[in-house]
């Protein structure tokens, strides 16, 4: 039976440690959460983040836009918040609907509250090794396979996936920890074989149960960010039944990357309100 590593249990170790932190301070980090809309994956993700806001003395913020919000409208109210003293962290809840793009609204909102990581700026950052705020589902990732394996010095990773919300800067964070990281995506080829020699596999696909135990060795730690709905149930990139008596070590979905992602984005929270109030 491969260890479990459960990302609620590892958040919940984390949170301890950042509700103890906040406790101390003078004034509390501050969150501005936007949503665009009524996704209702996308209320349920911002509601579960207030309440970790809450847990662990975060002030949060949410913005409600409706549906037919215009793209000026939207960059109004990024701007307000960039200029708001008293909000360390903007978060863009994600997807937009029709018509609103993304990348536009993430470049706009200002690098130093950026908790999500995703601006140029902080990419760039990420890029080059120096800190900065990186994307909370990656480093979540990162936690997860050092709570297994603390040093990852010369390991062989696979990422699958090159998003940047995952994928490559999931690669990246790798590389800048030794590990030796190969990207596989939709054009690669050999995936299979590929994953078979690997001590660490990342999944960030979004295709359900697609990786099977013929994709991985008895010693890899396997990590799967996927999570879709199949008639009703929630299931990742991996068949965790199928998978979970040939490995080292797994994640489990629901349960484990989705608590981590929340986790650091508390986190971020926190370094955008050391990052601000060093530069005030």
């Amino acid at each position: 039976m491969a260890s479990l590593i459960s990302g609620k249990e590892l958040s919940e170790k984390y949170s301890l440690e950042l509700s103890e932190q906040i406790s101390h301070l003078k004034t509390k980090p501050s969150l501005a959460m936007i949503i665009v809309g009524q996704n209702p994956a996308s209320l349920l993700y911002v509601e579960n983040k207030r309440k970790m806001c809450e847990k662990v003395g975060i002030t949060s913020h949410v913005i409600r836009l409706d549906e037919k919000t215009t793209r000026y409208e939207l960059l109004q109210t990024i701007k307000g918040l960039n200029e708001s003293p008293s909000v360390h962290g903007i978060l863009l809840q994600l997807p937009l609907p029709k018509g609103l793009h993304a990348h536009e609204f993430l470049v706009a909102i200002d690098p130093k509250k950026d908790v999500d990581g995703l601006h140029p700026y902080n990419l760039g950052l990420l890029m080059s090794g120096q800190p900065g705020l990186v994307p909370c589902t990656p480093q979540g990732c990162l936690q997860m396979i050092q709570s297994v394996m603390p040093d990852i010095t010369g390991v062989k990773a696979v990422v699958l996936g090159r998003s940047i919300l995952v994928g490559k800067t999931m690669a990246m964070l790798l590389c800048h920890h030794n590990a030796s990281v190969t990207i596989l995506h939709s054009r690669s080829q050999d995936i299979k074989e590929i994953c078979q020699k690997a001590d660490i596999v990342v999944s960030a696909i979004g295709k359900p149960l697609f990786l099977d135990r013929s994709y991985f060795n008895t010693n890899a730690i396997v990590i799967d960010v996927g999570i879709t709905s199949v008639d009703g149930t929630i299931t990742g990139d991996v068949d965790f039944e199928n998978v979970k008596d040939h490995v080292k070590a797994i994640s489990p979905v629901p349960g484990g990357v989705g608590p981590m992602t929340v986790i650091n984005l508390m986190m971020n929270t926190l370094r955008a309100y050391w990052i601000l109030n060093e530069l005030n």
